[in-house]
């Protein structure tokens, strides 16, 4: 190995052998140096701190000392004499050490080539009795003292994070952590109850044998009142309108969450007595620490007084302002009231043709004749997709397999025209159809309709090929609107071809019909749910004048009245129940078309039987003489059912006991009754509970079903 540059000119004479060092400022036989002679020894340095350093070569060594002879030391010290410092020695005078080049072994492998990183195996070496690795853990248990008896520890528990580490934690320190911080928060909820003097220490406790144990001690101390109330307010109508809508009075707790409480009631409250611009400012609450009471102000920007005024609208445009005061349920020049407005907002929401919508009063600088000012409402529209595929599955027996399908155009015909085409398809009913809606029809909640439809049935009682033309003007209730008052009425024209049992030669033969109608209904609902009702009532009754032409014309009037009621056992069953009567008056039954005459049996009907299944029977036989029996409706019915309803969590078992009869009379008889028992399962959802039940018929009799099944969604009745 080469030497550095520096010491290649240096001699290769041996470095002369370094005499025991002396004191500064002594001379090698003890003697001392003045400091004058010391001082001027030493290499003068430049006062210029930022100055270059100098070259070594300007350094001069310093010279070995002499060796001494080993002769003995005189008993006394001899005179002190001074020397003189010895010459310094140049650089060059000190040999340099050289150093021999490194010798290494030969060894082919340092020549080759890295091995590429995806060669090398990082599988971790496994070591016998190595900790692998997982993070330690300990576990605690939490207390908390003193927050009971200020109904604190609830809310402590449910912020704490003790608890939030659920009485795990890497080690000690951890805990220690989140004790300090639980301090903080047992602070904080004692003075948001009004205890400001409260205090709070923390505590690791470690009992011999047990796991260690955070402590969090609670000191609420004196609890704060309200010394006084002040609202900084402007005159209202009535007087004192903020004053009696905020619930405080003097020698109520300093509480947070009763305060602000309090103040929301204000916020909430004024609106809906004519005030939409109400504003709560900051309160302030000034603390007597000698008292403990608390002075308390609140500042409150009432606003105008206000009144319904006008309409506008803004953004993606579904229909126009119009529109919007059809929805309305006020009129111009009411006390603006924001109950209304959240009732014009849901009403906007349940027409399905937002993606998002709102209503914001804004002010108009108009008074009324009243002295208030008109408010005008905006309306910020969001217009969503209105089209929308639909489908329906259901099964009955005797009714078999049943589909349908729908697509619909909600806005084809601003405002709220709605195209619907429908279609169904099934072992015993198929069809199609097309409908125009227009929703909100000049009035709130008013719905018309005019549609076509055309079908073939293939049921036991008769086979119908039939063809619908209606007009239909109904209030009804929806999911989203369930109303207490209900009606329909319309006009229909049918034709129809069917197949009918001739009592006078005994045989099926085919007649067409042509059937002119006025449908009537009305309907009254206390029930707390359209689709899975709990508690009320509902009655229903559907009158509707016919004339049949076949030949001649035959007038007559149907007529259906029903009931149902619905009472709670405790939270988890409900006993519901339903009776029904129909009757068919001033026709035969025989000139009266079979899809017009009343059946019995079925899902929606007396379960335990197939659908249309109760009633009167032909005596007709088949081509082999077995007697078919088939049911040929009558003209009156009565039918009866009760259930228990036990819901738990999001399903449902529910017995029950359904009972009916068909006559060829035109009024029920209530005589021979037949039953139908069996039980079903729910599965509730949001859009209503899936519905599947199997029921069986007592005392059956030759033809009857044994077992029933029925699956749709919603409750039986």
């Amino acid at each position: 190995m080469t030497a550095p540059t520096a010491l290649a000119q240096t001699t290769q004479n041996p470095p002369p052998v370094a005499a025991p060092s002396t004191p500064q400022g002594t001379t090698a036989d003890g003697a001392i140096v003045p400091d004058l002679e010391f001082d001027a020894a030493l290499p003068t340095l430049s006062g210029d701190i930022n100055a270059p350093l100098e070259p070594m070569s300007g350094f001069d060594s310093p010279a070995a000392p002499t060796p001494q002879s080993a002769k003995p030391q005189a008993a006394a010290p001899a005179p002190a004499t001074v020397t003189p410092p010895a010459a310094p020695a140049t650089e060059a005078s000190v040999p340099a050490e050289t150093l021999p080049d490194a010798v290494l072994p030969e060894a082919p492998e340092l020549a080759q080539p890295l091995p590429p990183l995806s060669t090398f195996d990082v599988t971790p070496v496994e070591v016998a009795g190595v900790d692998d690795g997982r993070a330690v853990e300990i576990r605690y248990d939490t207390v908390i003292r003193g927050l009971d008896e200020i109904d604190g520890a609830a809310q402590f528990n449910a912020l704490s994070s003790l608890q939030e580490g659920k009485g795990k934690a890497a080690n000690a320190t951890m805990v220690q952590a989140r004790a300090r911080e639980d301090e903080q928060l047992a602070i904080r909820i004692m003075r948001a109850k009004g205890y400001y003097d409260g205090t709070a220490t923390s505590a690791i406790e470690n009992p011999p044998g047990e796991r260690i144990r955070a402590v969090v001690t609670a000191i609420p101390g004196k609890q704060f009142t309200l010394g006084s109330i002040r609202v900084d307010t402007q005159p209202t109508v009535p007087p004192n309108l903020v004053q009696r809508e905020l619930p405080l009075k003097v020698g109520d707790p300093v509480d947070a969450e009763r305060i602000q409480a309090a103040e929301a009631n204000v916020s909430l409250k004024l609106p809906q007595q004519g005030y939409p611009f109400v504003e709560v400012g900051q309160r302030d609450i000034l603390l007597d620490d000698t008292a403990y009471t608390g002075a308390y102000t609140l500042p409150v920007t009432t606003g105008p007084r206000s009144s319904f005024g006008t309409y506008s609208t803004t953004g993606k445009l579904a229909f126009d302002a119009e529109h919007v005061g059809v929805l309305a349920r006020f009129d111009q020049g009411e006390l603006y009231d924001n109950r209304k407005v959240d009732d014009l907002r849901a009403a906007l929401v349940s027409t399905g043709l937002f993606s998002s919508v709102s209503v914001e009063p804004q002010r108009t600088g108009q008074l009324a004749p009243d002295g208030t000012e008109y408010v005008n409402l905006l309306v910020r529209q969001d217009a969503g997709p209105a089209r929308t595929l639909a489908g329906e599955a259901g099964y009955g027996t005797g009714q078999g397999i049943r589909l349908e399908g729908s697509w619909t155009h909600r806005n084809l015909f601003p405002p709220e025209g709605a195209l619907i085409v429908r279609g169904v398809a099934g072992t015993q009913e198929q069809g199609a159809g097309v409908t125009f809606r227009r929703s909100n029809a000049g009035r709130r909640d008013r719905t018309f309709q005019i549609l076509a439809n055309a079908s073939r049935t293939n049921y036991d009682a008769f086979e119908a090929f039939t063809g619908t033309l209606g007009i239909r003007w109904s209030y009804d209730s929806t999911p989203i609107w369930q109303k207490r008052f209900t009606y329909a009425y319309g006009a229909e024209l049918i034709g129809t071809n069917e197949d009918t049992y001739d009592f006078d030669v005994g045989a099926r033969r085919r007649k067409t019909y042509g059937i002119a109608a006025l449908p009537l209904f009305a309907g009254f609902d206390t029930s707390d749910n359209l689709l899975n009702p709990t508690k009320g009532f509902r009655l229903k009754l559907n009158v509707s004048p016919e004339a049949s032409v076949q030949g001649a014309a035959r007038p007559y009037g149907r007529f259906m009245v029903e009931g149902t009621g619905y009472y709670p056992i405790g939270e988890s069953i409900v006993i519901a129940g339903r009776a029904r009567a129909g009757s068919i008056q001033g026709i035969a039954r025989d000139d009266l078309a079979p899809s017009r005459r009343y059946y019995a049996g079925g899902g929606g009907s007396v379960r335990g039987f197939g659908f249309q299944e109760l009633g009167p029977r032909t005596p007709e036989v088949d081509e082999d003489g077995n007697n078919l029996n088939r049911p040929i409706g009558g003209r009156s019915l009565n039918e009866f059912a009760i259930e228990a309803r036990y819901r738990f969590g999001n399903f449902g078992i529910v017995p029950f006991l359904d009972a009916g009869q068909v006559y060829e009379s035109s009024l029920p008889k209530g005589s021979d009754l037949r039953f139908g028992a069996g039980i079903g399962g729910r599965f509730y959802t949001n859009f209503g509970p899936l519905r599947v039940d199997v029921a069986t018929p007592i005392a059956r009799r030759p033809g009857e079903s044994k077992i029933a099944l029925y699956i749709s969604i919603g409750q039986a009745f």
